[in-house]
């Protein structure tokens, strides 16, 4: 008997001891920093110059504010989750959180509802993402890299729920979920913008980069001058999905986007949607090669109900189908009024078909002024080639494309010449080299979380150019008054 109690002592302290205890902050309405957390309770935070270990489980309470204004790397030990009632700050230049062993992920953050989250200049990494519970959010000018599932959300590294959060300026790349999701029953009118985002949703999951349900009516969601890019290896990833599943409604302005190398471009799915999609340039959402089940640059899709979408200046080159209009979907591409059409086509195609567009509904499509074979002057004939409509399937709706777009030979010079510009070596130690036949006046170096590093004046021709940078990736751009080219570095 003596034995048995001994083993089930020895059993509870051993369990306990794996148990991760939490420090609660006291809700005085008092401002914290870690140093006073780690002076309030050693146990949870320790303290070694401007590295600091989180070893408990954190909760900030509702009154309390907990702020950092320095520099700074956070270690979390594993499994370990940061919860906010109250208010989060980071504003500080620089500041890392990762795991303290990269092995075995914290469980990442759990922002409450009417928390107040603002994070700058700040890399995230190797942790279990962000719940945002919370309206009251803002994320810039951050690195979100090499975060996995399991953790705080298991929909996206930052999984919103509500209101208008803000997510500005960051590098979010290489996480095993998507990078930004709302669920279908949350209305979320997010200000997504100017984000580099690749890579994500590396579990290979049906769900895109970008992954966002239904929207508030009075507040416009806006995913605006972003670059999403896709990994090759992975071809169930899509680009950016809009969706209205549960009866909702989709408020959205996609406009100035990149969207390259993913299983599609962009979807909106759902009735009461309306959208306007302005100078993004899709190409190459294609990684899957399946045009039955995906790879269109544009989707648009609802069985019932009201779409009106507005589509002005955007580029749409090599996917497997162009745009795919389906059911009672509606697009506006051109009507004089609220569209003045102007959209680019090039390449877009399947089976040895071009598709520029595929009207697959019974509602007639206006789509006036556009360049529907780039690089060469346009014909009524060459338009009817690459649209599928009524002429095609006399129970389709009409396509009206007449007028073609003026100008068209003209519009795909520049795009391909850019492609062909580079820099050498990449990777690099030293010193970059490029021939600048384009008269660029200007070159940057960025660092991945946007901070400007390295700024020349550039001639005519070739360039040698010293760069003194610490091994990391970074990226390059080429400005003159009309261009801008942006480059990926990698310095050895």
């Amino acid at each position: 008997m003596k034995k048995t109690y001994l083993i089930i002592t020895l059993f509870l302290i051993t369990f306990s001891s794996v148990i991760a205890q939490t420090y609660t902050t006291p809700n005085t309405g008092v401002n914290w920093t870690l140093d006073d957390i780690a002076a309030a309770s050693p146990s949870t935070i320790t303290v070694s110059g401007s590295d600091y270990v989180l070893l408990e489980n954190l909760v900030i309470s509702e009154s309390d504010t907990v702020i950092i204004s320095s520099d700074l790397t956070l270690e979390i030990d594993s499994d370990l989750l940061m919860t906010v009632f109250g208010t989060f700050t980071i504003n500080a230049n620089s500041v890392a959180i990762t795991a303290l062993d990269e092995l075995n992920p914290y469980e990442g953050f759990r922002f409450e509802e009417f928390s107040q989250i603002n994070i700058q200049n700040t890399s995230i990494e190797f942790g279990g993402g962000m719940k945002v519970l919370t309206e009251d959010f803002i994320l810039n000018n951050c690195l979100v890299t090499n975060n996995v599932d399991g953790g705080a959300t298991t929909g996206a590294v930052i999984s919103l729920t509500r209101g208008i959060p803000q997510i500005t300026n960051n590098t979010i790349s290489f996480n095993e979920l998507p990078a930004i999701s709302s669920a279908a029953n949350n209305t979320v009118s997010a200000y997504i913008y100017n984000n580099y985002i690749e890579g994500n949703n590396q579990l290979n999951t049906n769900r895109p980069q970008i992954n966002i349900g239904t929207t508030m009516v009075n507040d416009t969601l806006k995913i605006i001058n972003n670059t999403i890019i896709g990994d090759p290896t992975l071809d169930q990833v899509g680009g950016i999905a809009v969706a209205n599943l549960v009866g909702g409604s989709i408020r959205a302005i996609i406009d100035g986007n990149t969207i390259q190398n993913n299983r599609y471009g962009l979807t909106i799915l759902g009735p009461d949607s309306f959208a306007s999609l302005r100078y993004n340039i899709i190409e190459d959402n294609n990684t899957q090669n399946l045009p039955f089940q995906g790879g269109s640059g544009v989707s648009l899709n609802t069985n019932s109900g009201t779409m009106e979408v507005i589509a002005e200046g955007n580029e749409i080159r090599r996917n497997l189908w162009g745009i795919t209009v389906i059911d009672a979907a509606s697009i506006n591409l051109g009507d004089d009024i609220d569209s003045f059409g102007n959209n680019v086509f090039a390449d877009n195609g399947n089976g040895g078909e071009l598709y520029a567009l595929y009207n697959n509904t019974t509602n007639t499509i206006m789509a006036k002024n556009n360049c529907w074979i780039e690089g060469q002057v346009n014909t009524l004939a060459d338009a009817e080639s690459v649209i599928f409509h009524q002429v095609d399937d006399a129970s389709l709706g009409e396509v009206i494309f007449d007028p073609v777009g003026t100008g068209c030979e003209n519009l795909s010079v520049e795009d391909v010449d850019f492609e062909s510009f580079s820099f050498y070596p990449n990777p690099s130690e030293e010193q970059i080299n490029f021939n600048n036949s384009f008269n660029f006046t200007e070159m940057t170096v960025y660092g991945i979380q946007g901070t400007i590093l390295l700024n020349k004046t550039i001639l005519e021709g070739e360039n040698s150019i010293s760069i003194n940078l610490p091994s990391g990736i970074y990226f390059v751009s080429f400005t003159n008054e009309a261009n801008k080219v942006v480059r990926k570095l990698v310095v050895k």
